[in-house]
């Protein structure tokens, strides 16, 4: 059974998608959607797939769903409006900083090479002249 863990992960990102999905407000757009699809299919029975697209759309003829989803869609916007705003309050605490040098430091002595400290010589002699 190696592949709960995997299972289980791809279950937790998939909740968690749809957790962020719904906190944006993407489940009214797709059940929006849902609700156009069939008022294109019931429209398209009895005229033209133009003449459905034209009804679905024009906003004077809407379904039970996408009442039902104005109505949400409306108590949810309500909900969060009522909800008060709470302000952050800091307490201010008087203190003083002081900067202070410290009790005690080390001097590094500095790295310094020369090129008379190398104990080696080139490998190649260089260039005498530049190629081109």
């Amino acid at each position: 059974m190696s592949y709960c863990p995997f299972v289980f992960r791809r279950l937790a990102r998939l909740l968690l998608i749809l957790t962020l999905a719904c906190s944006i407000g993407l489940h009214w757009s797709f059940l929006q959607s849902i609700a156009w699809i069939g008022m294109v299919v019931k429209y398209s029975q009895d005229a033209t797939v133009a003449q459905a697209l034209t009804k679905t759309f024009d906003g004077n003829h809407p379904c039970a769903l996408c009442k039902a989803i104005a109505k949400g869609k409306k108590s949810e916007k309500n909900s969060d409006s009522i909800t008060p705003e709470k302000k952050l309050e800091f307490a201010y605490a008087g203190a003083v900083f002081v900067f202070s040098a410290p009790t005690g430091f080390w001097k590094l002595a500095p790295f310094v090479q020369r090129p008379w400290s190398l104990d080696h010589t080139p490998l190649t002699p260089p260039p005498r002249t530049l190629p081109g």
